[in-house]
């Protein structure tokens, strides 16, 4: 299921209080103070991760509560602190404050992450308050309460390209000829319901993700039909294709369409009208004249725009043209990829195996256990390794030579018999 906008409430764990508590023990008169603190309590993190396409996990839970933090005891002991929670959204992902409606962060970068709501701090035991005129504290502090925060967490799907056109114009039929994407294919409006993603590869090296939005009708930026509803997943997409059905089933007049479409990215964004875009006549053998195409050729003749615009003519049913639309795509793809690296921007990776995973540093080994002694035991001495002899030692040191034995002399043995 996909779900790109929800409601919830993130309450972090309180704090545990701390312990007035006296050392009471046989033979010991004067035990003092010895009550100990409260742990704090856990945070909530949020973490944008790869591989995570929708908000789901939030749809049907409304409020996410971290853990509390325990209370401090006797014998200066410490409550234990609350345990983290940490929840992963999509890339993309912004949180809105409800009350205000500004943006607290927006997540766009794998392994970005942020803490929502802070834990509260734990109380202090008796003991924290002894001093030399105040031997016998009774006071002691509660545990503070975590932060609360009631957000709108809202996707906005970041993609290479971004499919827009009007219901039945061929957006689905095209993203599962050139993906691996199977979204849901009909011949009745709004089939698509829900933005689908797809990884196009070009080659082993080339690749870029394609997002197809439900269709678009007149009035959608003012919240017509499905388009108002996803408008804002075109917003990241840094190269629109807009496709054209040369012969819609309402009877309408393709031009007439395409200008309709690109009127509503105008007032719902500005500079979405200011995008670079490539215009598609889809299911071309339905225009065998090319009176469709013609006609579009001379509308953008004397329609000139500032941002760049080319007119292709495919069939995906067929299979036609689809070559070199991706391949025109992923050139103008790699372009934008080589401005935003010259620009200082991190480029997000397309797959999970894509994103390098940080390895622990491993311990340092002890001395005793590496080097030319970690092989040394008692029925294994030094002195029974002569190759080590003269070596440098973990530690830096250069081992000694090992004592010469010496050479035994006659009348030494234990049966002086043999020596004359």
């Amino acid at each position: 299921m996909f779900i790109d906008r929800v409601e919830v409430e993130f309450t972090a764990g309180k704090g545990g209080d701390g312990c007035m508590s006296f050392r009471r023990e046989k033979f010991v008169p004067r035990g003092g103070p010895d009550g100990g603190d409260g742990g704090k309590g856990g945070s909530i993190v949020l973490e944008a991760r790869v591989g995570v396409n929708s908000l789901a996990m939030f749809a049907n839970r409304r409020f996410f509560r971290a853990e509390k933090g325990k209370h401090g005891e006797g014998s200066l002991r410490h409550g234990r602190k609350g345990e983290e929670m940490r929840l992963y959204v999509p890339c993309g992902t912004s949180i809105i404050d409800t009350a205000d409606g500004f943006v607290i962060k927006d997540l766009t970068h794998p392994g970005e992450e942020f803490v929502i709501c802070r834990g509260g701090r734990g109380g202090h035991g008796n003991a924290r308050f002894k001093s030399a005129t105040n031997q016998t504290p009774r006071q002691r502090t509660l545990g503070g309460d975590g932060e609360t925060r009631h957000v709108i967490m809202q996707l906005k799907s970041i993609a290479d390209v971004g499919l827009i056109g009007k219901p039945n114009a061929g957006k689905s039929t095209l993203l599962s000829r050139i993906s691996s994407a199977r979204p849901e294919i009909a011949d009745y409006p709004f089939t698509t319901k829900f933005p689908n993603l797809g990884i196009v590869d070009v080659d082993q090296e080339r690749s870029f993700v394609t997002a197809d939005i439900p269709g678009l009708i007149e009035g959608a930026s003012e919240g017509l039909g499905l388009g108002h509803e996803f408008l804002r997943h075109v917003e990241r997409a840094g190269l629109l294709v807009h496709l054209v059905e040369p012969t819609p089933v309402d009877g309408t007049d393709p031009i007439e369409n395409y200008s309709a479409i690109r009127e509503e990215l105008r007032q719902y964004d500005t500079k979405l009208g200011e995008r670079d875009e490539l215009v598609v006549l889809t299911k071309c053998e339905l225009d065998p004249d090319r009176e469709v195409f013609e006609r579009l050729q001379q509308h953008f003749a004397e329609n000139k725009v500032e941002h760049e615009r080319e007119l292709f003519a495919i069939s995906a049913a067929s299979e036609i043209g689809l070559h070199d639309l991706v391949e025109e795509i992923m050139q103008r793809v790699t372009r934008r990829r080589q401005e935003m690296l010259d620009a200082g921007e991190d480029l997000n990776p397309i797959r999970e195996v894509d994103v390098p995973t940080e390895t622990k540093p491993s311990r340092r080994t002890p001395p005793h256990k590496s080097g030319p002694t970690s092989s040394l035991s008692n029925d294994k001495q030094a002195r029974d390794i002569p190759s080590i002899w003269g070596k440098q030692s973990p530690m830096g040191r250069t081992l000694a030579t090992p004592p010469s034995q010496p050479t035994p002399q006659p009348g030494d043995d234990d049966n002086p018999d043999e020596h004359p």
